[in-house]
């Protein structure tokens, strides 16, 4: 729903998360977008529309709840949901709602093939006004399709190499659920020098994926992420999982594979409106704490931007803002809602003029690379927080 009070606006670039879909699959192929956290912050149900009409056919979120929220809204695409059932209407809805769920440990499994035994085969498939993948029972009747989780080597979810016998026995029990999807994620691939750790998960990966086959359940393979899409070929496998690149940050900024993510476009800006524009005379202090003291005559404007808003009090300092497409520091403690800026030297700055947090135009322009150094974190996080606040598009 987002912050409903505040003066923020995250101005949603939904061309710009096409394009780079395109320029993934491109890349790639067979492009799965994760559109997880109401999709990184930009909007559950408007990217995934675009998404759907430009041509992707299944979408990854990350939980049951999410993805009955986009069944609701309309959305008839395959949709996984990458934490799995935790609760047991979630249990239900896989089966309501026709959603494919990463399994990823014995108890959902079991819980999984308990109730795919109790309704009975031929009720387990959904409509197809429902949409979505469905798997086919050994004896002709519809199967829930479900994702198999393995960890690699992120130890984080997932089975390992280890438990596939025992998954086989079990699955081969119950021929209303099948296994369609073989997942893992990785751990170092957007880093340059974790190259040896990514060899290794994808080795273990490929052994999963032979064993499984040995077993009697061949899967469409997805392993790489947006790093492994744009800088690993060899990890494509059937599918490939973009999340961070679909909304313009590049995972390799930064580094020297930075040119990997040429072409990527920012979807995500976030404007508020200058509240009063006053001077600050030389020796004079600004915001709590009398933390910043003007070493010069100044003009300061104040803008309606502050934690309450999710712009982190952890800005203070460090961050920049783009205004009439020039970046004007930020002046002392970020406050609630509001904070200053630094404004000398430039003409005709005034009250309810808007002034950028994440985007702008011209030279001033901050980067969700740049705004994220500042605050210490990852783009992720930049999107995540500052998507809470109200959205236009």
């Amino acid at each position: 729903m987002g912050i409903p009070f505040n003066k923020l606006t995250a101005v949603i670039d939904l061309a710009a998360i096409v394009h780079n879909y395109e320029l993934l699959n491109k890349a790639g192929g067979a492009v799965i977008p994760v559109i997880k956290a109401d999709a990184y912050g930009h909007g559950l149900l408007q990217v995934a529309q675009v998404l759907s009409q430009a041509g992707a056919q299944t979408f990854a979120v990350g939980t049951v709840e999410e993805a009955v929220a986009l069944r609701a809204g309309g959305h008839a695409k395959t949709i996984i949901a990458l934490l799995g059932p935790v609760d047991p209407a979630e249990y239900q809805a896989l089966w309501d709602a026709n959603i494919m769920p990463f399994i990823h440990t014995f108890d959902q499994l079991k819980r999984v093939l308990a109730m795919a035994l109790e309704r009975g085969a031929g009720v387990c498939g959904a409509s197809a006004a429902t949409g979505g993948v469905k798997a086919r029972a050994d004896e002709g009747e519809e199967a829930l399709a479900i994702a198999l989780k393995f960890d690699t080597g992120m130890r984080r979810l997932g089975f390992t190499l280890a438990d596939v016998s025992q998954i086989a026995a079990l699955l081969k029990g119950v021929p209303n659920v099948r296994p369609v999807m073989l997942s893992s994620h990785l751990a170092t691939a957007d880093e340059p020098e974790g190259g040896d750790y990514v060899a290794a998960q994808a080795a273990e990966f490929l052994a999963i994926r032979e064993a499984l086959e040995r077993e009697g359940f061949p899967c469409r393979a997805n392993l790489a992420n947006s790093a492994a899409l744009l800088g690993n070929p060899e990890l494509r496998f059937d599918a490939q999982r973009a999340g961070i690149a679909l909304y313009g940050a590049n995972p390799y900024a930064g580094t020297a594979k930075a040119a990997l993510g040429q072409g990527l476009k920012p979807a995500m800006s976030v404007k508020t409106v200058v509240l009063s524009v006053h001077a600050l005379k030389a020796g004079q202090t600004i915001s709590y704490g009398c933390a910043y003291t003007a070493q010069r005559d100044m003009t300061v404007a104040v803008v309606a931007a502050g934690y309450a808003d999710a712009y982190s009090r952890g800005l203070t300092g460090k961050a920049w803002m783009c205004l009439h497409g020039k970046r004007v520091p930020v002046l002392g403690r970020i406050c609630m809602q509001m904070c200053a800026v630094d404004v000398t030297g430039l003409e005709d700055v005034a009250a309810g003029d808007d002034v950028w947090l994440l985007g702008g135009g011209g030279a001033g322009r901050i980067s969700p690379e740049e705004l994220a150094g500042w605050w210490g974190t990852i783009p992720y996080e930049v999107f995540c927080l500052l998507g809470l606040n109200k959205r236009a598009y």
